[in-house]
């Protein structure tokens, strides 16, 4: 039902990118072809990185980590994306769920 799994380290959160985006944004869990990702927008185009930059500084803001902690395992070219969130995974999935959470109640 979540689009992230423990690894050794950290957290894979999967994710569906928008960009071009009228805002930056985390919006809901939907399942796709290859499973459950996190829909994510942000206003960056995709040249250059700039939207992979502004996806990784928008999800260490929304998990509270810096953005160092986060690195872009795959989907470099492509909507759909793997990002590592470096750290105790038991403490990264309790505040994923939570964010998850909150967001939902809004």
């Amino acid at each position: 039902m979540y689009p992230w799994r423990p690894v050794t380290g950290g957290v894979i959160l999967h994710i569906s990118l928008t960009p071009k985006s009228s805002m930056d944004a985390v919006g809901e869990i939907v399942e796709g072809a290859g499973g459950y990702v996190l829909k994510v927008k942000v206003r960056a185009i995709p040249d250059k990185g700039a939207a992979n930059q502004a996806v990784v500084k928008l999800l260490g803001k929304w998990v509270g980590v810096p953005k160092s902690s986060l690195e872009l395992v795959s989907g470099g070219r492509s909507r759909l994306k793997s990002i590592k969130i470096s750290g105790n995974s038991a403490d990264i999935v309790k505040v994923l769920e939570m964010r998850v959470e909150l967001d939902k109640s809004r």
